[in-house]
């Protein structure tokens, strides 16, 4: 299953999913959110990363971009976030990995959100969780994919009560 084949799927609405809710080429699509300024230069303190073409426009300028772009990582950490708080809620215990490509840049402006399919999913060792890989691609405004790739996030099962 991939984000390609989202016409053979079932769209997801508005709920709680448990693991034994989905099924493989389930889809849904986030909300958006605008990159700013704010999230660039927040991200570089946070993170530490003060290279020149996410702080400075002449310099990213300079190598090809029209401004300053913003970090790789701030998009999939937005990415995440608009996936966490979708109106599609995934019972998540713990996301176990990404396998991640950075495709094209995002600038500051630009309003990203993320269209997610279920990719596979296998039961684990415990009766209340199983594991599912998500293939996830974040478009811009333009309809440009600009990351992408998969997790693998561990859920609970919805008829599952945890003490």
């Amino acid at each position: 299953m991939t984000l390609n084949d989202l016409s053979a799927g079932r769209r997801l609405t508005a709920g709680e999913y448990g693991y034994e809710d989905l099924d493989i080429s389930d889809h849904y699509e986030t909300a958006g959110v605008t990159v700013t300024e704010a999230h660039v230069v927040g991200f570089a303190g946070l993170s530490g990363d003060l290279f020149d073409v996410h702080m400075d426009d002449e310099f990213a300028r300079s190598v090809g971009f029209p401004g300053r772009i913003a970090h790789g990582l701030l998009g999939l950490s937005l990415t995440d976030g608009l996936k966490t708080r979708s109106p599609v809620r995934l019972l998540g215990v713990a996301t176990l990995n990404w396998n991640w490509s950075f495709r094209g840049p995002i600038l500051i402006g630009d309003r990203i959100h993320a269209a997610i399919a279920v990719a596979k999913k296998r039961p684990t060792k415990r009766p209340d969780r199983g594991i599912v890989t998500l293939d996830i691609r974040v478009l811009k405004q333009t309809g440009e994919t600009v990351q992408e790739g998969e997790t693998q996030l561990m859920m609970r099962f919805r008829n599952t009560v945890t003490t």
